[in-house]
């Protein structure tokens, strides 16, 4: 980095690294506090329960030590076709209209695509991710174990093609 280009990174800018083992329960924290007792009942958590996560695939955003921001993906199917699950995806509230978000689901999608994954499958809010190239077009034909508001359910290319022919059931891996 030369001394000019050093000056555009804020000294306190958060890094993302891979998420370990040591910061589990903060990123549980974390979500618990984004987004409430309220996520166990939503069908993006039926995919999760009895699942693992991709380790490959998984980040967190970290100021020090401290986890201020969180992605993970699963792996799925979508009618026997293997996706890459993404979320939840979370970032503390004092540090969110930053590009957190943004730079922990590029991390993640890249990190899929270096390991091989074709698509990543998401629930989320349209006009936020469509800036990171999710559509709901390619997702049209895919069925979220229990209600989910189709217009939600999004899905990403990774590959040429990479979206193409999903079609039934979502299921864990």
């Amino acid at each position: 980095m030369t001394a000019s280009s050093a000056a555009l990174v804020p000294q306190d800018a958060p890094s993302i690294e891979l998420e370990a083992p040591q910061h589990a329960a903060a990123v549980e924290a974390l979500v618990d506090r984004a987004f409430g007792p309220g996520r166990f009942a939503k069908s993006s958590e039926r995919l999760r329960e009895s699942n693992h996560k991709l380790d490959a695939c998984s980040f967190v955003a970290l100021r020090g030590d401290q986890v201020i921001g969180s992605v993970r993906l699963w792996p799925v199917t979508i009618g026997g076709k293997p996706a890459a699950f993404l979320g939840p995806l979370a970032v503390d509230s004092e540090r969110r209209s930053a590009g957190l978000g943004q730079a922990l689901v590029e991390a993640a999608c890249q990190a899929a695509t270096q390991a091989g994954w074709n698509a990543v499958l998401l629930v989320g809010d349209a006009p936020y991710f469509a800036r990171i190239g999710f559509s709901a077009a390619p997702a049209a034909k895919v069925v979220m174990p229990g209600p989910a508001d189709q217009r939600r359910v999004l899905l990403k290319a990774l590959v040429p093609g990479g979206d193409e022919g999903f079609e039934g059931r979502v299921a864990a891996s």
